[in-house]
């Protein structure tokens, strides 16, 4: 009973859409950078590789609310203030997941990319038919971190968007508790509903994560 009066009052299915696609994506464009800069410093040599790594693992102590005013200014620029893309390009990068697939790229043996270049492949074919799948844990643990994170984040739709169909489950969440404060039982059941979706994501993709987590230890 209450779970259906909380998702009718607390509009949470254009919410729960609007974190999906957001969450889906950013995850996408993580995966794509991630691989393509975890590749490069892992396994090409050039000028500046060591500089740019500890640039990338800066990025790590940077919060994301610093950066908040100027992140602002470029996508008010870009008339993408109360957009989809204000929600999914500020974090369509991380620093977290280039370390991660450029530690788990250097646990692979460099004789695998070797006997492929004999049979005429080339760095991008190498990348894509031999080391993202054998990165599969990984990019499930990579999957997880990011889409988890998107789907709690509250802090983008909170400062980037005023618009209500926008609004995303953490927002959506929110001004439901403001709402009804004193309705406990309709309270858990909201914190519930939006809890639920990635709960089961990370049941289903746990195996894969904790293999991702033990493989991806500091390696130079």
């Amino acid at each position: 009973m209450y779970y259906g009066d909380a998702w009718q009052r607390g509009k949470f299915l254009l919410a729960f859409w609007n974190s999906t696609l957001v969450a889906l994506s950013v995850t996408a464009f993580q995966i794509i950078t991630s691989a393509l800069a975890g590749y490069a410093l892992a396994r090409l040599k050039f000028r500046g590789k060591q500089a740019l790594l500890l640039i990338v693992l800066a990025t790590l102590v940077i919060p994301f609310q610093l950066l908040v005013i100027p992140i602002f200014l470029v996508l008010k620029t870009g008339n993408l203030i109360n957009t989809y893309g204000a929600l999914i390009l500020p974090t369509a990068v991380n620093g977290f997941g280039i370390f991660l697939l450029r530690q788990f790229f250097l646990t692979i043996p460099v004789e695998l990319e070797e006997a492929a270049a004999l049979d005429g492949a080339n760095r991008l074919q190498i990348l894509w038919q031999v080391m993202l799948p054998l990165a599969r844990p990984a990019l499930v643990t990579l999957f997880l971190f990011t889409f988890i994170g998107e789907w709690n984040d509250l802090f983008k739709p909170l400062v980037f968007t005023t618009r209500p169909e926008l609004r995303t489950v953490q927002l959506a969440l929110a001004e439901f508790q403001e709402q009804f404060t004193n309705n406990w039982s309709l309270m858990m059941a909201a914190v519930t509903i939006a809890t639920v979706p990635v709960m089961i994501l990370f049941l289903i993709g746990q195996r894969q994560f904790i293999r991702g987590i033990a493989a991806t230890g500091i390696k130079n």
